[in-house]
């Protein structure tokens, strides 16, 4: 349900603050991707969870461009 929430949040941004926020997700992907190659990550399932953000960000974001 969590996600479905997100959902109806990212809808209501702007095309601006959708790109903020995937180029934000994107970073903390990065950070994490990092981490995790250093053995430093605890919740591996973030990753996961960050890479689902991004998709779910620029579909909203193809969404609005139509």
């Amino acid at each position: 349900m969590k996600s479905k929430t997100y959902l109806e949040e990212l809808n209501s941004k702007s095309v601006e603050e959708l790109a903020n926020e995937l180029v934000s997700a994107k970073k903390e992907l990065f950070n994490l991707r990092f981490q995790n190659a250093t053995n430093q990550l605890q919740n591996t399932a973030r990753i996961r969870e960050v890479r689902r953000n991004i998709a779910r960000i620029q579909t909203a974001l193809s969404s609005k461009a139509e």
